[in-house]
């Protein structure tokens, strides 16, 4: 089953890396041509788009492998590894492009962008291109409970809003008012460095075994069974799609040890068949 879900999420990734380098390398090359430094700028913000697509074809094959004697719990997080070498390119490219924006600024280089009708058609197709992809990865990340897919249809979301600036601030630059085109590239850098630090939060969550679920809604799916007296110490962490539940019941202190196995398991049933994305429950019995 886990790795028909990594099979699946390997051939999106491909068509997507295709579509990501068709629309880097069209903004890149016309951003160059024209000396659009949004157009570039936002070229090389598709790019990581592409490169992260090729850290995360690297981080499902190592996710896919099966759990083994020094991973008893599995190589999923590899995927969750995998989305924060995302947020980390994200910055880096950030960084290069307030650089870049900053010097134009200081120095006031003396550039002149084109923003003619090709530059809006480029703009227009690779936006269209954009939202597509976003829109599907992003349905398909939520099916396949996919931390990457997930955090690669944010970063794609990033490229929508970045190449909308773009087109404003050609706009602009139609108008006469050039200096917009670098104050773009400046607002997409920040744009980037938000999406990246998303990415990261979420991402260390989960490496950081942060709770899944709440306490309380754990005790609530358990407070209809007579044969616990409470329940206290209840922990859980992992992904969405690989959530691990430890707790400790309180039972008769006179129940058989045959009767509190039987709890012990149908307590693991009704927990994994409340929370879909639980792997592995443990419990722990104790006399109340």
């Amino acid at each position: 089953m886990a790795s028909n879900k990594y099979v699946q999420i390997r051939n999106i990734l491909l068509w997507v890396l295709v579509l990501n380098w068709g629309v880097a390398l069209a903004k890149i090359v016309y951003g160059k041509a024209t000396h659009s430094l949004s157009m570039f700028a936002d070229g090389f913000h598709s790019l990581s788009d592409g490169s992260s697509n090729i850290i995360g074809l690297i981080g499902i094959a190592a996710a896919a492998r099966p759990r083994d004697t020094g991973h008893p719990y599995g190589h999923r997080k590899y995927e969750t590894l995998a989305s924060m070498a995302i947020a980390i390119a994200l910055f880096y490219i950030a960084f290069k492009l307030i650089t870049v924006s900053m010097h134009r600024l200081v120095h006031q280089e003396p550039v002149s962008p084109e923003a003619n009708l090709v530059s809006f058609i480029v703009m227009g197709i690779t936006l269209a291109v954009n939202i597509g992809v976003m829109r599907y990865e992003l349905k398909r990340g939520k099916e396949l409970h996919s931390d990457f897919l997930i955090a690669d249809a944010m970063h794609t979301g990033s490229d929508i809003f970045s190449s909308i600036s773009v087109i404003i601030s050609l706009v602009c630059i139609r108008l006469g008012f050039p200096i917009v085109d670098t104050v773009a590239g400046f607002v997409i850098a920040l744009l980037i460095c938000y999406i990246g630090a998303d990415i990261l939060k979420h991402s260390s969550r989960v490496l950081t075994d942060y709770a899944v679920i709440e306490v309380q809604h754990i005790c609530d799916a358990l407070s209809d069974m007579k044969e616990i007296v409470g329940c206290h110490r209840i922990r859980t962490r992992g992904r969405s799609d690989d959530i691990h539940v430890d707790l400790h019941v309180t039972v008769d202190k006179d129940m058989s040890v045959g009767k509190a196995h039987e709890l012990s398991t149908a307590i693991e049933k009704r927990i994994r068949e409340r929370f879909p994305g639980v792997t592995d429950v443990i419990v722990h019995i104790e006399p109340a």
